[in-house]
């Protein structure tokens, strides 16, 4: 790691009486974004630059507590520190495995006038790749409290963007849904768009997010109150006082998260950008050995369905099956999904009586582990959240001496301040006793993998799950996912889908789902997607004999880089992960076929054996080419309407 601090220096204004505005400004260390901060009336507010050009106007800063109202108007800007940081951190699980976290950092103190002052800290990072700003609450004289009741947070727009959202419509949900585009002028004040909102401005595209969630609320995006361009910040309510997003402790500083605003010159870029973990505190796991990523094969999306058991469901012989499946596609792991414990079965209904302590009679699951650890497959298990929560310390303690490698937790469904508490004591917990995390019905991510490297992977996607009872998962939403809620970190999609159906066929069903994208698509996922556990969802009797399963055994789900080659929102992209000395290619189309010639500078220099799946004649099929290419050549991919391509690029020996 290496660590170099620029210099550091305080800026005073003459005095606390003085009417006139302060004017401080930030750039990146590339010095392509530059950021002015200012108390000038009406209170404190910053703008964007990127290549000289204006991305937010002023946009304006502050809070309304829960006593003592507005803190915005009258603050003036008390004192001011810089300083430049440059260092390296590792991540065990993540697109990349090395990261270079370079800022310069702007630090306001800013207080208001006359007696009784209230304080506010305002914290501003300027990477090459976005800007990053947040609030500190100090404990204070002048507030026995600070609660907050919301932020008066703005990002105003300087023109009318084209933007892609997920709008909710509300606070709590599963934070499942289509990333539409919408224009800027279009983003109403009763809207509730979740992190990110993606927006293209002509010359660079940015996503609105936020980074390192703890104590506090989740961040909602609305239009403007004022009816401008742009939106505002809306923190989740706390459920036992709906007047108040967040309490604080009273004793110490309240902390925002990072406000996020990740910058490239095109959309596909922002893919490459590692912002959202380097806003994140470094990893609270000393030992990582046991934090294992990998592909696990799943009982629920297909069925279960498995025609070498009589009676395929909720029992060891079935989950038997599954684990013989595992291990001959040399899948890691196995996940046992609802239904496994006593009490569970209703999905997201809570059951008071249910008991995670105890499997039902059809399940033997200390005797399932061993059967699987015997075969080289680890097991997971799905729990709903409330169900763990009654039991956590008793549950995860089992769970460590029953040798189970992760769990599976779902239905949270929502962001506010006390979900946002949960989801850190389970972070915490989880770490104690080794068991690796996926959570479902999850909020968006926000970073949180670097702090929690066993936080492998989470939904709060809307995935192939639908295609069980609906037509929404086409091949313009798979491609705008890579766009837009991939950016934030991992996603459970649950891919592996292996009964095709052109979308005119295609029809919902619960058992034995089909997918209305091709064979190349689905392989396209394992490397497009970001998910360092990732389901491979379809029955065992789907993969036997098809071509393709043998990409997805070996295909990694971590990486040591991640390049975004060429594509457009919504249309199509082609993106390489690598993996020591080994190149993984994954493409995806919407519905309208073409031709992409892809140059392979990006594999420096030499020759690659390429082992290439591309779209065949039907929706299952797909042509399996060995061939042989220098890096100053290119491949060129016939893409079919909702199809793909994928390919591995290995030295030639």
């Amino acid at each position: 790691m290496r660590i170099r601090t620029r210099h550091i220096a305080l800026l005073f204004t003459a005095g606390l009486g003085c009417a006139h505005a302060e004017t401080l400004q930030l750039r990146s260390p590339d010095g392509a974004l530059q950021v002015e901060f200012t108390d000038a009336a009406p209170g404190p507010s910053y703008s964007l630059r990127f290549h000289e050009r204006t991305i937010l106007a002023p946009s304006a800063l502050g809070y309304v507590l829960g006593q003592g109202g507005s803190l915005q108007a009258g603050l003036t800007i008390r004192a001011s520190s810089q300083r430049s940081v440059d260092q390296e951190y590792r991540l065990p699980v993540g697109k990349t495995s090395t990261v270079r976290e370079h800022f310069n950092e702007l630090s306001v103190d800013l207080t208001e006038r006359g007696e009784g002052a209230r304080q506010l800290r305002v914290i501003l990072r300027a990477y090459d790749d976005g800007l990053a700003f947040r609030y500190v609450l100090p404990v204070q004289p002048a507030l026995q409290r600070v609660d907050v009741q919301s932020e008066l947070t703005q990002f105003a727009f300087a023109d009318n963007y084209r933007c892609w959202g997920l709008n909710l419509g509300r606070y709590n949900s599963s934070h499942e849904g289509e990333f539409d585009p919408i224009p800027a002028v279009n983003i109403r004040d009763f809207h509730r768009f979740d992190s990110p909102l993606v927006c293209d401005t002509g010359s660079a595209t940015f996503a609105i997010a936020e980074a390192d969630l703890n104590h506090y609320a989740g961040m909602y995006l609305a239009g403007r109150g004022d009816g401008g361009l742009g939106v505002d910040a809306r923190l989740s309510p706390r459920l036992d006082d709906p007047t108040l997003a967040v309490k604080s402790t009273g004793t110490t500083d309240t902390m925002s998260p990072w406000r996020v605003i990740m910058l490239a010159d095109q959309a596909g870029k922002l893919i490459e950008s590692n912002l959202m973990t380097s806003l994140n505190p470094p990893s609270a796991v000393q030992d990582t050995a046991w934090i294992k990523p990998g592909k696990a094969a799943w009982d629920w999306w297909n069925g279960p369905s498995l025609s070498s058991v009589a009676k395929p469901g909720m029992n060891n012989a079935t989950m038997r099956g599954f684990i013989d499946f595992a291990a001959q596609s040399k899948l890691p792991y196995l996940l046992i999904d609802d239904g496994w414990y006593h009490g569970s079965g209703g999905a997201g209904t809570f059951n008071p009586d249910a008991d995670p302590r105890r499997s039902i009679a059809d399940i033997d699951m200390p005797a399932l582990i061993a059967y699987a650890a015997e075969r080289q497959v680890g097991l997971w298990v799905w729990l709903h959240w409330q169900t763990l929560d009654a039991h956590m310390d008793e549950a995860l303690a089992l769970y460590e001496r029953w040798g189970l490698k992760g769990i599976k937790v779902d239905f949270m469904d929502r962001n506010d301040q006390q979900m946002v508490e949960f989801y850190h004591r389970l972070l915490r917990k989880t770490a104690e006793h080794h068991l690796m995390l996926d959570l479902h019905g999850a909020y968006a991510p926000t970073g949180l993998i670097r702090t929690w490297p066993h936080y492998l992977t989470q939904e709060g996607v809307l995935g192939a799950e639908n295609n069980k009872w609906s037509r929404r998962i086409t091949a313009t939403h798979n491609v705008t996912l890579a766009y837009t809620r991939m950016l934030l970190g991992p996603m459970d999609y649950t891919p592996g889908g292996f009964r095709h159906a052109t979308p005119a066929e295609f029809t919902p069903r619960f058992i034995l789902p089909e997918v209305m994208t091709t064979r190349a698509q689905a392989l396209a996922m394992y490397v497009v997607y970001d998910s360092p556990f990732s389901c491979v969802s379809d029955s065992p009797d789907s993969y036997a004999g098809q071509a393709g399963l043998d990409f997805i055994s070996e295909v990694p789900t971590v990486w040591d880089e991640t390049r975004f080659l060429q594509g457009q929102i919504g249309e199509y992209l082609v993106l390489a992960r690598r993996k020591g000395d080994t190149w993984y290619l994954g493409a995806m189309n919407n519905e309208t076929a073409r031709r992409v010639r892809i140059p392979l500078d990006f594999l420096g220099t030499g020759a690659f054996e390429v082992s290439q799946y591309t779209d065949g004649a039907a929706p299952d099929q797909v042509h399996v080419r060995q061939r042989r290419r220098l890096a100053t050549q290119s491949l060129s991919l016939e893409l079919a309407a909702n199809g793909g391509a994928a390919a591995r690029l290995s030295p030639a020996q």
